[in-house]
């Protein structure tokens, strides 16, 4: 340091002093303005990209909220449609039973009337066969009965007994 002090010269510091006070001059006239211009342009990029992050954050969140709210819905209306077609199936299902039902009823109080029907015609054809047979009979046994003179009396005789006045 003491050599500086003895190699101090007074014209070289003016000279000096001058060419720094130019120097920032010049540099402020067309180096600092357009520093400090990029410097705040990117101060200003950087704040307006964390405003747009912080925009797109929230609409994210949004976003999720809405996509949580829409699937709840779907699931509601999923649960609904589900229930409706279980309703649907239970109601489906009681009414082909109840159909189902009321056909075998049908079903089968036509075939007791068909064999009622065909019970009394077999009835009456038996009926009929019996009457057949009984003439048939009587005619046989009224013949053995008349063929013979004293049989004819005595049956005359005994239907007038039976006969009461």
């Amino acid at each position: 340091m003491d050599k500086l002090i003895e190699q101090f010269s007074l014209g070289l510091f003016f000279w000096q002093l001058i060419l720094f006070v130019a120097l920032v001059l010049l540099l402020k006239k067309f180096a600092w303005k357009p520093i400090l211009n990029a410097v705040n342009d990117r101060e200003e990029g950087i704040l307006k990209a964390l405003d747009e992050a912080e925009n797109a954050r929230k609409e994210m969140q949004n976003l999720t909220a809405d996509n949580e709210r829409i699937l709840k819905e779907a699931r509601v209306e999923r649960d609904a449609m589900l229930k409706e077609a279980r309703e649907m199936k239970d109601s489906m299902i009681t009414e082909a039973k109840s159909e189902a039902h009321a056909q075998a009823t049908k079903v089968i109080d036509q075939a007791k009337a068909t064999i009622e029907s065909e019970k009394h015609a077999a009835i009456t054809e038996i009926k009929n066969q019996v009457a057949e047979l009984s003439l048939e009979i009587a005619e046989k046994v009224m013949r053995n009965e008349l063929s013979d003179k004293n049989k004819q009396i005595k049956l005359v005789e005994d239907m007038l007994k039976e006969v009461k006045l």
